[in-house]
């Protein structure tokens, strides 16, 4: 039970922060807000994944709060997939193009420098990238 706890209470946390995110103003036809939200979410799922799975890594109820819960609530796959839909049937190709294969690789370059940072901080903390 504690366990869906966690998820639940990330996912609210997660959630809350993409619709306050979401109504930064922004005008233009890229959607702007939804590829900043996924590389950050991108970043930071790749940070816990290092944390979790290095040394004696973080508690699993910690792991399902961050993960499947703030990253869950906090990225959107479909959004992303809506907003390249609609850039595509308004005849906007270049300009869906972009962002679908921006998003995708931004979103893995987001991935392994959230890993990255988790090992810096580990080996600054430790001394070692393996504690």
């Amino acid at each position: 039970m504690l366990s869906v706890l966690c998820v639940g209470l990330g996912g609210f946390i997660g959630s809350v922060g993409r619709y306050l995110l979401g109504l930064v103003p922004y005008e233009g036809d890229f959607p702007l807000m939804t590829f900043i939200i996924n590389f950050v979410g991108a970043v930071i799922i790749g940070a816990v994944f290092e944390a979790a799975t290095v040394g004696p890594g973080l508690p699993d109820n910690a792991v399902l709060f961050l993960k499947t819960g703030v990253c869950g609530g906090f990225t959107t796959f479909s959004a992303f997939s809506l907003e390249t839909l609609n850039l595509l049937e308004s005849g906007k190709f270049a300009t869906g193009a972009a962002y679908a294969c921006g998003s995708v690789v931004v979103c893995l370059v987001g991935v392994a420098l959230g890993r990255l940072a988790m090992r810096a901080i580990r080996t600054a903390l430790t001394g070692s990238a393996e504690a």
